[in-house]
């Protein structure tokens, strides 16, 4: 039985949408369990989950905290392999299937889908911004950039439990060598961009954030990360006729990375949120 996990803290307006997409095709026979860990929630994201009947668990708790919510939801769990994903984002049934099919075989132990940039009603300068990060090999990496990943039963014993960090799909993915774990390239997450730079910039600092804290705390598992930007990124300077992408690019993660490396030094990192990519867009 295939275990799916989804903590949400206030995803009344997009969590509708995650469960239409994950269960609108359901085969017969088929036994998967999805549990939503609303956590700390002030709006109606509890009652938008139970509007799905039994197809959906529900659990709730006072504390607003992912990795406290992915613990609970560990603990409620009775399957593998078990999927974790973020509630704003979109992966079908046949995504689901695709991904557990994958860890069936058994010579890896992380699967995640390809994220899929929506960019509907995103600025000019966000845009730019996803033109140069569609090139990078950063975006070619599930584990951290599609909002999805999945885990063996052999792969998630790696781990006792979440810690509290803010990047916990980082946190699993340096847990795997890179030939342990796998992006799917034909099975896709929409994953909803920030609309505003603004609101770009706070959830690049927040991965930043993340990665700093990683590396103070978990120094052993960085060399897991992954391959690096910065050859591709020094390559895509040759063309001249994406320098204004380029400047763009570069700029926003300066200054997030500037921002998250004075909150980590600090003592105050903090969880922070777009909420324009949780709003609907007007139809007129």
């Amino acid at each position: 039985m295939t275990s799916i996990i989804i903590p949400a803290h206030n995803e009344s307006s997009v969590l509708s949408r995650t469960l239409s997409a994950l269960l609108g095709d359901p085969r017969p026979g088929e036994t998967t369990e999805v549990i939503v860990v609303c956590n700390g929630c002030t709006d109606d994201t509890a009652k938008v989950a139970r509007r799905f009947g039994s197809a959906v668990r529900v659990i709730e708790t006072d504390i607003a905290s992912k990795t406290h919510a992915l613990n609970l939801g560990d603990r409620a769990s009775r399957g593998f392999p078990r999927i974790y994903a973020d509630a704003d984002i979109v992966i079908t049934g046949d995504g689901i299937r695709s991904l557990a099919s994958r860890l069936e075989r058994g010579d890896v132990l992380a699967a995640a889908p390809t994220p899929e940039i929506n960019l509907t009603g995103c600025s000019w300068l966000v845009r730019k911004y996803y033109s140069v990060r569609s090139r990078l090999p950063s975006c070619r990496e599930g584990i951290g950039g599609s909002g999805v990943y999945a885990l063996s039963q052999a792969g998630r014993e790696r781990f006792a439990h979440f810690p509290d960090v803010i990047a916990d799909d980082a946190y699993v993915r340096v847990q795997f060598k890179p030939a342990e774990r796998e992006t799917l390239p034909f099975v896709k997450s929409i994953v909803f961009a920030p609309r505003r730079i603004k609101q770009l910039i706070c959830i690049r600092t927040r991965a930043s954030a993340g990665m700093f804290e990683l590396a103070g705390r978990f120094p052993e598992l960085l060399p897991n990360k992954g391959e690096a930007n910065n050859q591709t990124l020094i390559g895509l300077f040759r063309k001249p006729r994406l320098w204004l992408s380029l400047l763009i690019y570069c700029y926003v993660n300066a200054i997030a990375r500037c921002r998250a490396y004075i909150q980590y030094r600090a003592g105050t990192l903090t969880w922070q949120r777009d909420h324009t990519s949780r709003v609907a867009l007007s139809s007129g």
